[in-house]
């Protein structure tokens, strides 16, 4: 019959590969190069959010970006094969158990495999706690982390318990990672505490501003973030809190702040960081659908974890 399948997109060239063509759906079983997973939760943070969809929002995005990294001549589509698991079981009321699914989600993918790059589409932050927490457990060794964000995420558990203001506040207090291996960018004034700039200082936590930020090459401080982070570290995590950037840039973010980093210094820095040996994943948090006009964060949040993929294809090319 002379018609397309529902959800067919009006147009399509038969020479331009679109992400969502490009990621396939994982069987826990087919061997991958980059495996998706979704962590839809936001019933903790402790300002309004709807994060928890934007692992949808961003699957959706996919058919909106090509491939093809123009800038680097890199074409993803044919240097990574790429899987989605799906998304993490969360609850509805339970936050503990929602947090353990995170977990369990996090350390079934690693499990499985083989080695493969992982990204964990958040949600708010708090999912990355029990995400490095798998991390950890997999990695069997010392982990680094290297977080871009505009807040610390060190707040005290007694106001709020594990809410998204405290992931590395609960990583420091477990003793997952240890505050030497940590590197903060994009650290924001009038965003933040004293009392947890000092916690940072006693836990040993490189802290980089977003005014230090605003005056440096990007890549220099993606280099000294790494080198920091990776020293003594065998494995590195990357989180990224996407109210990093300037409120111009990620306006769908429950946390606006102005002065923070453009578009481009992000995604200069994920290029390097992501083609660093020791980088084995990457989440993406803080991003609310429901609060950004024509998914304007939602398709920044998208095309920075494509450029850390082409970081991640030089280096497999290098290799």
């Amino acid at each position: 019959m002379p018609l397309n399948p529902p959800g067919s997109p009006l147009f399509r060239d038969h020479l331009e590969t679109k992400a969502a063509s490009w990621v396939r759906p994982w069987d826990g079983a087919e061997s991958a190069d980059v495996i998706l997973l979704g962590a839809p939760l936001s019933k903790t943070s402790i300002s309004h959010s709807g994060a928890s969809a934007t692992p949808q929002a961003m699957r959706e995005m996919f058919a909106a970006v090509s491939t093809y990294n123009f800038d680097h001549d890199i074409d993803l589509a044919t240097a990574l094969a790429i899987c989605d698991a799906g998304d993490a079981r969360v609850h509805v009321t339970d936050l503990a158990r929602s947090r353990a699914g995170v977990k369990d989600a996090v350390a079934a993918v690693l499990a499985r495999s083989s080695g493969a790059l992982t990204i964990v589409m958040g949600g708010d932050h708090s999912i990355s706690a029990p995400s490095v927490e798998a991390f950890k457990g997999h990695v069997n060794g010392t982990v680094g982390l290297v977080q871009l964000d505009a807040h610390m995420d060190l707040r005290n558990l007694e106001d709020g318990g594990p809410s998204n203001g405290t992931p590395i506040r609960q990583l420091l207090e477990s003793g997952t990672i240890d505050g030497r291996n940590v590197v903060q960018v994009g650290i924001h004034a009038f965003a933040n505490a004293r009392a947890y700039r000092d916690v940072a200082r006693d836990a040993g936590i490189t802290q980089i501003s977003a005014r230090e930020v605003a005056n440096t090459p990007p890549a220099d401080i993606a280099r000294r973030a790494l080198s920091v982070a990776t020293e003594n570290a065998d494995a590195l995590y990357v989180t990224l809190d996407m109210d990093v950037l300037d409120q111009a840039f990620a306006p769908g973010v429950p946390a606006l702040v102005p002065g923070g980093m453009t578009s481009w210094q992000l995604f200069e820095m994920l290029l390097v960081i992501g083609g660093h040996p020791k980088v084995r994943a990457l989440d993406i948090v803080e991003v609310d659908p429901s609060q950004d006009p024509r998914r304007a964060t939602v398709r920044v949040a998208v095309h920075a974890m494509l450029t850390f993929l082409t970081g991640f294809a030089r280096r497999r090319g290098d290799a």
